[in-house]
């Protein structure tokens, strides 16, 4: 599986924020297919992960679709959400999501963007996606990083 990458810094330039806000654009017309493309190419990618979630994922897949909304929104202010963000990075905790499960999310969501959005998902597109997801991501594992070690049972 190709790395998504990790970029240095943290604030996207305003031709990156445009792209993804532009390219999102053209998705929410087919939210509903874009989260089931999400999810059937997640759980083809790291089968390990089905057990995460509930049998049943249109409430999932409805989060999902309203987490990318949020974020696109908040691209070049990702400050006033981090807080949101870094709640979430802590109840993904509980939900057993560990930080190298970032990444097949990461690729999913690259590969869905490439399938539902085709020539329009152009490598200055992919970059600035990565941008968002690497800003989103790891505000969620440092939060998850920040906890306190479980305490084992005697």
């Amino acid at each position: 599986m190709p790395s998504i990458g990790i970029l240095a810094e943290d604030e996207m330039t305003p031709e990156q924020v445009k792209l993804v806000r532009d390219s999102f654009r053209k998705i929410v017309p087919i939210a509903g297919v874009t989260a089931d493309l999400f999810y059937d190419r997640l759980f083809e990618i790291a089968p390990e992960l089905r057990s995460l979630f509930f049998e049943d994922l249109v409430e999932q897949k409805k989060k999902f679709i309203t987490m990318l909304a949020t974020m696109v929104t908040y691209l070049d202010e990702f400050k006033k959400i981090a807080p949101v963000v870094t709640n979430l990075g802590m109840r993904h905790v509980a939900y057993g999501v560990i930080a190298k499960n970032y990444e097949p999310f990461g690729e999913a969501l690259l590969w869905t963007l490439a399938e539902t959005l085709g020539v329009d998902f152009t490598p200055t597109a992919r970059t600035a996606w990565t941008a968002a997801y690497r800003n989103l991501a790891d505000v969620m594992i440092g939060a998850a990083d920040s906890l306190p070690p479980p305490k084992l049972a005697c």
